[in-house]
């Protein structure tokens, strides 16, 4: 008879976002080895594998899913013994994870992303790190969430890096698809991609590094592909005011795209066209970079990045092959790397170097290492 697991998470479709991807990826191995029950927000049954057996709560938000998924966890957990561990996909679920674990004497695994650890709330800190620190097993997506772990006090035996993965797209759209959908023409194209928050550092980069790239390069455009956060946690001051609000005061309305959310494929169709991806991450406190999935998504498209040197992003970034760290608020040498990326031969070999560097992150390795790493933590 196959072990069962208990997995709980708010992180799962049709919730969209890299954590939700990563759940997803997650539940979809274990259901190849374990039984698994899930525990998960509303509509994610149908995107997950037949046989796995799912409790919907009704509430998406924070504190409902926190409340509903209690009581579904002490009714499922109360009555008998029948768990071999249960996972918590991220901090919030962790203390359900603690608590499922209890009723069933047995050990509790936990993944975290960055923000799980810095999170400035008190009651958070109180309540929740507690929780990620009694796991057996502690599971970072980066070695720069590894080290905020261990700075919170989880035991650095407890702890288990493994990068997120990536789909890998075995065929590519055309170059030129993406520009003649938005008639661009062969205009130097700048990416940035994800989910405006203000980690992400996007109006400071248009106020002290887009100027500088378009005076080299005066048809330089940048393509923000993203929109803010409504089902996150954090709240935070709204970034998209303040971005529309530094492009119009340096009169660069000519230089920056905003093209809102768009699907997988068309962010690939970005990817391919584009000459260079940007990732210009601030500190922010309270907040962090896990782990950089965009950079290493598109780096899967043949797409190299120039990125400030924050958070867990150097993990996702191989200098040299799929992009360049800059050191944080250097703008000027991040324009300058950018310019150089902009004007560098944009050869199919520099591109499938980039692509087969890239293929370390595909969800296939993900899952066989979270596979191990639950073995081991079951044996352990």
């Amino acid at each position: 008879m196959r072990a069962s697991l208990l997995v709980i998470t708010r992180n799962l479709p049709p919730l969209t976002g890299g954590m939700e991807r990563l759940t997803q990826q997650l539940i979809e191995a274990l259901a190849t080895r374990y039984r698994v029950v899930v525990i998960g927000p509303p509509g994610c049954a149908p995107y997950l594998p037949a046989g796995v057996e799912v409790h919907t709560c009704r509430g998406s938000g924070a504190a409902a899913f926190l409340v509903e998924a209690a009581l579904r966890t002490l009714w499922l957990c109360g009555r008998r013994r029948w768990l071999a561990t249960v996972i918590a996909t991220s901090g919030l679920s962790a203390p359900l994870a603690w608590l499922a674990a209890v009723l069933q004497r047995a050990p509790h695994l936990v993944i975290v992303h960055g923000l799980d650890l810095v999170t400035p709330h008190a009651l958070y800190r109180a309540l929740f790190l507690p929780a990620i620190r009694a796991a057996r097993t502690v599971v970072a997506n980066s070695h720069n969430t590894a080290a905020l772990a261990r700075a919170t006090g989880v035991a650095a035996e407890r702890l288990r890096v493994i990068h997120p993965g990536v789909e890998w797209p075995t065929v590519l759209p055309s170059p030129t698809a993406f520009r003649e959908q938005h008639g661009l023409g062969p205009r130097p194209l700048l990416l940035a991609v994800g989910r405006l928050v203000a980690r992400k550092g996007l109006p400071e980069f248009v106020t002290h590094a887009l100027p500088t790239i378009v005076r080299a390069l005066p048809d330089a455009l940048l393509v923000v592909i993203g929109d803010e956060p409504r089902q996150a946690i954090r709240r935070e001051q709204a970034v998209l005011p303040r971005l529309r609000a530094a492009i119009e005061s340096l009169g660069l309305e000519d230089h920056v795209l905003l093209r809102g959310h768009a699907d997988d494929a068309e962010v690939r169709a970005a990817g391919v066209a584009a000459g260079v991806f940007v990732f210009p991450l601030i500190p922010v406190a309270g907040d962090v970079e896990g782990f950089g999935m965009v950079a290493a998504e598109v780096a899967a498209c043949g797409l190299r990045t120039v990125a400030f040197d924050e958070g867990g992003v150097a993990d996702a970034v191989l200098p040299g092959v799929t992009g360049t760290l800059i050191k944080g608020g250097d703008y000027e040498a991040m324009a300058r790397a950018i310019v150089d990326e902009l004007q560098a031969d944009d050869t199919e070999p520099r591109r499938r170097a980039c692509r087969v560097a890239a293929r370390a992150f595909q969800w296939s390795h993900y899952s066989e290492k979270m596979l191990a790493v639950v073995a081991r933590h079951l044996c352990d």
